[in-house]
C-alpha cells in the first residue's frame, strides 16, 4: 500500500490508556514528527519488537505522555511498518493525539482498513479477519472460543480440506476426459462417491454449526410462553435480576412484550416475556397476545411456562404442539404448590422439563443446564470451525448445493464432463467463503462492518 494510515484503535471514552495505531510505509517518519523519546533516540531507526517512552508534541507544544511500540515490515499485523502510540485514554486527549498524526501526514483509516491490509497482505485469511471482528464483539466465553478457532484457521483449513479432496477428483477426471488414449487409470465411481459424500457431509456439518454460532455471537432469541399468572413475569425478573416485569396475582397483567438481554451461564439471551396466551375480550389484551404469538413463533428458544398446581387446560395443549420439535424448554413453576400437574405428559412433547419455583430462584441452575442441552451448544465442534457470518453460510449452501449435483449427476450415470461442472461449481464457492476467490466487492463489504482501528 502506498498510503500510511492512522485510527483510534481503543475505544472512544474515558479509560487509562488509549491507543493511536499507525500503517504504511511512512509510519516510522510520521511517529518521529510527532513523538519524542525521553531518551533521544532516533525514532525512524528504531528496530520492530521495542518500545519507547516520551511525549506526543505539537508544535513545540506538549499534548501528553505515551509509549511508542515499533514494528518492523512483514512482522506485524498488517505486515507493513507499525507504530502504535499508547497514551492517556480520554476522548479529547486521543483525538488531540490522532489530529496530530494526520497532520504529519497519515491518512484517516477506513473501517477494518488495518485488517483489510492484513488480508490482502497475505498476514491472515478472510476468514480470519472475520474472526477477529466476531471476537471484538462476542458476549460468552464460548462466543470467544468460536472466535479464536476462526481465527487460528480452522475454519480455513476445513474448507481447504474439503476443497482439496474435491480438486484431485477433478484433476484425475479432467485427466482421463481429455486423454483418453493416454495410460491413465480410469477413476472408479465408488471412489468419486465416497469422495463427494463425505464433502456433502463435512458442508452439511458446517452448516448445522451457523445457527449455533449465531447463537454464541447474539444471543439467543427467547420468548417466555405460557397461560396468565403461570409465572412468566416473575421468571423475567429473576432472569434479568431486576423488576422488568410487573407481576401480580391478576391474570393479564403483562400485555405488551416486554424484552431484555441477560447472561445465563455460557449464553446470552434475548429475553421476551410475552402476554398469557389465552382467548380475552379486553381488546388492549387480545393486541398483547397476538404479538406473543409472533414472539413463539420467530423465536429461536421457547421458555414454556406452566403451573404446577393446575392440570393442563385446553391453551396448554396447543403451546404444547406449537412448541413440539422445537429448540425449547418447559418450566413448570410454583412447585412450592400441591402437584396437580402430569409431568410425563409434558415430557412426551418436549424432553427438557425443569422444575422451578422462579420467586425463590429454586431451580435456575437446571434451568441453565436445559437451556444449553435444547440449543445444542454443548455439541459444537470447535476444532472443525464455525461458521461465523452470513457471507460464509451463503458460500457454504452455494458449495453443499454443487456437490449434491454432482452426486446426483454421478449416480443418474451421467458423463464425467457434467459431474465436473458441478465440482468446479463447489470449489469455487469454496475459494469464496476463504477468501481466495473472493472480490474485491466482497471484500471491501466484509470490511465495512468492522470498527475503524481495527
Amino acid at each position: 500500500m502506498d498510503t500510511t494510515i492512522a485510527a483510534i484503535a481503543t475505544p472512544l471514552a474515558m479509560g487509562g490508556v488509549g491507543m493511536i495505531r499507525i500503517s504504511g510505509p511512512e509510519s516510522y517518519e510520521i511517529a518521529g514528527k510527532v513523538f519524542s523519546p525521553v531518551s533521544g533516540k532516533d525514532v525512524r531507526q528504531q528496530k520492530g519488537y521495542t518500545a519507547l517512552f516520551g511525549h506526543i508534541h505539537d508544535r513545540g507544544r506538549t499534548v501528553d505522555e505515551a509509549v511508542a511500540l515499533f514494528f518492523r515490515a512483514p512482522h506485524s499485523y498488517t505486515g507493513e511498518d507499525v507504530v502504535e502510540l499508547s497514551c492517556h485514554g480520554g476522548v479529547a486527549v486521543l483525538r488531540e493525539v490522532l489530529r496530530c498524526v494526520l497532520d504529519a501526514g497519515a491518512v484517516m483509516a477506513g473501517p477494518g482498513e488495518f485488517s483489510k491490509r492484513a488480508v490482502l497482505g497475505g498476514k491472515m485469511t478472510l476468514t480470519q479477519a472475520e474472526g477477529v471482528m466476531e471476537l471484538i464483539s462476542a458476549k460468552t466465553r464460548q462466543g470467544v472460543a468460536a472466535a479464536l478457532s476462526a481465527m487460528d484457521g480452522r475454519l480455513y483449513r476445513t474448507t481447504s480440506a474439503i476443497k482439496q479432496s474435491l480438486l484431485e477428483v477433478a484433476a484425475q477426471m479432467a485427466a482421463y476426459v481429455d486423454y483418453p488414449d493416454e495410460d491413465i487409470p480410469d477413476l472408479e465411481g465408488q471412489v468419486l462417491g465416497k469422495t463427494l459424500g463425505l464433502a456433502e457431509d463435512r458442508l452439511a456439518a458446517l452448516l448445522d454449526s451457523f445457527d449455533t454460532g449465531k447463537m454464541l455471537q447474539q444471543g439467543i432469541e427467547t420468548a417466555i410462553v405460557g397461560r396468565p399468572n403461570v409465572g412468566k413475569s416473575t421468571l423475567m425478573n429473576l432472569l434479568a435480576g431486576c423488576d422488568k416485569s410487573i407481576v401480580t396475582q391478576i391474570p393479564g397483567t403483562t400485555r405488551d412484550v416486554v424484552e431484555e438481554v441477560v447472561e445465563l451461564g455460557e449464553v446470552v439471551l434475548r429475553l421476551a416475556d410475552t402476554a398469557g396466551l389465552r382467548e380475552t375480550d379486553d381488546p388492549v389484551e387480545r393486541i398483547g397476545v397476538e404479538r406473543s404469538v409472533q414472539k413463539l413463533d420467530r423465536a429461536a428458544l421457547i421458555l414454556a411456562l406452566f403451573d404446577y398446581s393446575t392440570p393442563l387446560a385446553g391453551e396448554d395443549w396447543e403451546l404444547l404442539e406449537k412448541i413440539a420439535g422445537r429448540p425449547a424448554v418447559v418450566v413448570v413453576n410454583k412447585t412450592d404448590l400441591p402437584c396437580a400437574i402430569d409431568l410425563d405428559e409434558l415430557r412426551e412433547k418436549v424432553p427438557q422439563v425443569v422444575l422451578m419455583q422462579a420467586s425463590s430462584g429454586q431451580g435456575l441452575e437446571e434451568l441453565q443446564q436445559a437451556i444449553y442441552t435444547a440449543t445444542a451448544l454443548g455439541h459444537l465442534d470447535m476444532d472443525s470451525g464455525v461458521l461465523v457470518g452470513e457471507r460464509q453460510r451463503q458460500s457454504a449452501v452455494q458449495a453443499l448445493a454443487a456437490v449434491r449435483g454432482a452426486r446426483q449427476a454421478l449416480q443418474m450415470g451421467m458423463t464425467y464432463d457434467a459431474v465436473a461442472v458441478d465440482i468446479d461449481a463447489a470449489v469455487e464457492a469454496l475459494s469464496e467463503l476463504t477468501g481466495e476467490s473472493a472480490s474485491q466487492q466482497v471484500i471491501d463489504t466484509v470490511f465495512a462492518n468492522f470498527c475503524v482501528g481495527k
